[in-house]
């Protein structure tokens, strides 16, 4: 009766495959952590004192500039049709360089495209007025 011996190491051999048992057991661990805090985060709203919002009637200074834009996209320099956008410009400039400088007030119908307000704005912008604001209709309803 011959017993024979052998080392735990041969008898195992060499592992060749990696052990990814720890590796899902972790990951799902982590799921499991993330599934239960994030609803907890997103029902929680950040405390935001937005504040209150009245619309205050501009006292119109004889040096402010009125531009109106009307429905077919034509533009009144102060109740004067300018025929484009570089007159425009130039009319800007001319107003950027006195101190103070004026602000200029811009009144576009309602139903006047957005892109003639923004040729406008970007017309402005080309002249160099810092100020500029839109002048609307209080709600009444």
């Amino acid at each position: 009766m011959a017993m024979s011996i052998q080392n735990e190491e041969e008898e195992r051999g060499v592992m060749s495959e990696i052990n990814t048992t720890p590796l899902v057991d972790v990951m799902l661990v982590l799921l499991i952590i993330f599934l239960i805090t994030i609803p907890i985060i997103l029902k929680v709203p950040v405390k935001v004192q937005v504040p209150k919002a009245n619309n205050i009637p501009t006292q119109t200074k004889p040096e402010n500039i009125t531009l109106f834009i009307d429905t077919a996209g034509n533009v009144f320099w102060n109740q004067q049709h300018v025929s484009d956008m570089t007159t425009l410009v130039y009319y800007v400039e001319k107003e950027a360089v006195k101190v103070p400088q004026p602000e200029i007030h811009i009144r576009a119908d309602a139903n006047t495209d957005y892109g003639n307000v923004g040729k406008v704005i970007a017309a402005i912008n080309r002249g160099g007025v810092v100020k500029v604001g839109f002048i609307t209709e209080p709600d009444h309803g």
